[in-house]
């Protein structure tokens, strides 16, 4: 990945998080075989006898809040990352509940391959419209620049669909009041927020942006077949794959060497769960190597996330 202009990105995670707990109750039920029991006085019972424990019957138990507790967790997680020199943005969508969960200073920084979406989403609306075809050689490259992040159809799709042109389209449609297009034309320079990001897959699950849903469903399906390597050899399991292994993910990543000298810059973005109910994106800007600052990323998502569950 190509050493891009020093840009900051600063933040550190602290959530504020409304939770309500569910509680169990229980029943006593006895019952008797005998209408009428003979008395029992202290004199004739047996002092040794063992009473017939009382029969509970406990009422369902609502399932607890899925991310109880993620306050804390959450500003655990931006502490670590803190002393590890580190600065993360979060922000997470609860689409069942329609709440959302943010920390950072939520200001605008380069999205790196993430910008690959915008490019995707783009390129399928003209589909939708009968405005273009993709041949069979093209699709393949489309799905192999989401998957696998591959930069070569990415900057082809980009200069046939008018470069920066593509992120105006897709802003307008997504109302992404955070996005816009890169300062020197560059889609790695595409400028975005955790929080435009999560708009982004919400409308894109919805349909709210405009995508029709079959078009929506190729992006999602290449998204959750995101592989373990990106094809230039770079790993991209960190963040929410590594972190969140115990769940179905569909991500997008992103990365770039070389921020303000020597910094790294890490996004992990996409939608959890099997009912696809949450969604999250997150950035991490450290002063590292790379393996360290990947390793930093998946941390807080384990920090915020035990048990790799959401």
């Amino acid at each position: 990945m190509r050493r891009r202009p020093s840009v900051l990105l600063t933040g550190a995670a602290a959530v504020l998080i409304g939770v309500s707990v569910a509680a169990s109750s229980a029943q006593v039920n006895t019952s008797s075989a005998d209408a009428s029991p003979q008395r029992v006085t202290l004199l004739s019972a047996d002092p040794n006898a063992v009473p017939d424990a009382p029969v509970l019957t406990p009422l369902p138990e609502k399932p607890p809040d899925a991310i109880v507790g993620l306050d804390v967790r959450a500003q655990q997680a931006a502490a670590d990352a803190a002393k590890k020199g580190a600065d993360i943005g979060f922000t997470l969508l609860d689409r069942k509940t329609g709440r959302t969960f943010s920390g950072g200073d939520g200001g605008a920084f380069p999205i790196a391959s993430v910008s690959k979406l915008f490019i995707a989403d783009d390129l399928l609306l003209q589909v939708a419209k009968g405005q273009r075809q993709l041949t069979p050689q093209e699709r393949q490259a489309f799905d192999v620049m989401l998957r696998s992040s591959d930069d070569n159809p990415a900057e082809i799709f980009w200069s046939e669909s008018g470069g920066s042109d593509v992120i105006s389209r897709v802003s307008a449609r997504y109302g992404l009041s955070g996005t816009s297009a890169p300062y020197d034309g560059h889609w790695w320079n595409t400028m975005s927020t955790t929080a435009d990001l999560v708009r982004y897959y919400s409308m894109l699950l919805d349909g709210a942006g405009g995508l029709p849903p079959q078009q929506a469903a190729v992006i999602l399906s290449d998204l959750s077949a995101s592989t373990p390597t990106g094809l230039d050899g770079y790993p991209q399991r960190f963040g929410i794959p590594d972190g969140l292994f115990g769940e179905p993910v569909a991500v997008k990543q992103g990365w770039m060497p070389g921020w303000n000298g020597n910094d790294w810059l890490h996004m992990s973005t996409g939608v959890i769960g099997p009912d696809r109910r949450f969604v999250i994106a997150i950035g991490s800007l450290q002063p590292v190597d790379d393996a360290t600052a990947r390793s930093t990323m998946t941390q807080a998502i384990q920090t915020m996330f035990p048990g790799g569950r959401i």
